[in-house]
């Protein structure tokens, strides 16, 4: 058992921290879904309860402001009761419970389910709009209805963690680490959050204490996101307010680094419950998105090799979509590098017929989505503990959604039935 200052202390200290995982061991965790043992699979709830511009460009391109571009300048550049009420209509009609039972249909286990941190705190002056904790309420009322395993992934913090969109403020450069309150507040959080479901953790088995921060920014951020990562189990597991701990589990994010830099990083015996996150695609860099169409299958089947790790692995973002081409995925007013279209990229590819609707997909690419879908899927799971597709839907890129792929057959209706069982060898 760690000791009740470190847990209750809302800042953990590192050499406590470290100093006890050499010396201590930690109760077994019995969490709500037997990781390690059965393969997660599952899909993501992306651009819900944060907006990302490529997911639904109307609710953008709607405005008729340019500037607006993220969640926090939807909020602040116009009439407040002009955006929330897009963002309730957004909210009560982008996902339903009819989501939910059709991917417990399609044999998943697991839902992701993105939330920012102006769900439960604009207390910085932030411009968001609030009212995102009822669908919060409703998605475990639905996960549970359906037998699914829903994972509370706090998906942007105050000041941003990497600058992305998808954080709710896109900015050249994050800021979260570089202001303790940020993380006070992060933390503050992810305790609201373990509360709220510590004694539901067959439904809601695990927590995301943040997404992406940008490790490749250096120690600047990697030394703030290691103390976080240890805020985190302390908050997580122990949400008592005593020596009890939770049964839920945490679940890190490798922070752009390979895996090898976390290596003994939170290993049992002396913490029980912690799960890595790691995100694969290939199309955010000028080599990756520059891959044939078998290159792209390759680099996937490789990954059924360099996936072990010392905690159970988890693939919670990847995508049968190769290109960039998707409208504002990098970005609103940001073109693809795949066209060249993207400052500084070089012209791989026309995106004609390789994103938007299904019904403009030729049947070889559709063969060859299915065919990557597969890869992905058999090297996650020889490799790892399972997958999380990202996402289940958007308005207008049909290569990327789950939804999609069930209905234009890239994506089997049960997800270990493969037409290429032999694709990786």
């Amino acid at each position: 058992m760690i000791s009740s200052l470190c847990i209750l202390t809302s800042v953990i200290a590192i050499l406590c921290a470290t100093s006890l995982r050499l010396v201590v061991a930690d109760n077994p965790i019995n969490p709500g879904f037997p990781y390690g043992s059965e393969k997660v699979r599952g899909v993501n709830l992306g651009g819900w309860l944060v907006l990302e511009p490529w997911i639904t460009p109307s609710i953008f391109d709607n405005t008729g402001n340019p500037n607006i571009v993220d969640e926090y300048t939807f909020g602040q550049m116009q009439d407040h009761g002009t955006a929330l009420a897009v963002l309730q209509n957004h909210w009560n009609t982008w996902i339903t419970e009819s989501d939910f039972e059709a991917i417990a249909a399609a044999g998943l286990n697991h839902v992701r389910l993105p939330i920012g941190f102006w769900a439960f705190d604009v207390s910085g002056g932030e411009p968001y709009i609030q009212g995102q904790l009822p669908y919060l309420q409703n998605a475990i009322t639905w996960a549970g209805n359906h037998g699914l395993k829903l994972i509370i992934d706090l998906h942007g913090a105050p000041g941003s963690q990497n600058g992305f969109d998808n954080s709710g403020e896109r900015l050249s450069f994050p800021t979260w680490q570089e202001n303790e309150s940020n993380v006070q507040r992060t933390d503050a959080i992810i305790m609201t959050i373990a509360n709220m479901v510590k004694d539901n953790t067959n439904v809601v088995p695990i927590i995301a204490p943040l997404n992406e921060p940008a490790g490749y920014d250096g120690s600047q951020m990697l030394d703030v996101v290691a103390q976080y990562w240890y805020d985190s189990y302390g908050n997580i597991r122990f949400p008592f307010g005593t020596s009890q701990e939770s049964n839920t589990v945490v679940l890190l994010h490798d922070a752009f680094q390979p895996l090898s830099f976390w290596s003994g990083f939170q290993t049992p015996p002396q913490w029980q419950g912690v799960a890595m996150d790691t995100h694969i695609y290939q199309m955010f860099s000028q080599e990756l998105v520059s891959q044939t169409d078998a290159q792209h299958i390759q680099t996937a089947c490789n990954y059924q090799n360099s996936l072990a790790f010392d905690l159970w692995l988890i693939v919670g973002e990847w995508t049968p979509a190769q290109t960039d081409c998707a409208k504002y995925l990098n970005g609103r007013g940001i073109g693809a590098r795949y066209d060249g279209s993207f400052s500084g990229s070089t012209f791989v590819g026309s995106c004609t017929g390789l994103t938007g609707s299904a019904s403009t997909f030729s049947s070889a690419f559709k063969t060859f989505l299915r065919q990557y879908w597969e890869a992905q899927v058999i090297a996650y799971e020889r490799g790892g503990s399972g997958w999380i597709q990202w996402t289940w839907k958007a308005e207008n890129a049909d290569e990327w959604t789950y939804q999609a792929g069930l209905a234009n057959g890239w994506i089997p209706q049960d997800p270990t039935d493969f037409m290429f069982p032999d694709i990786c060898g």
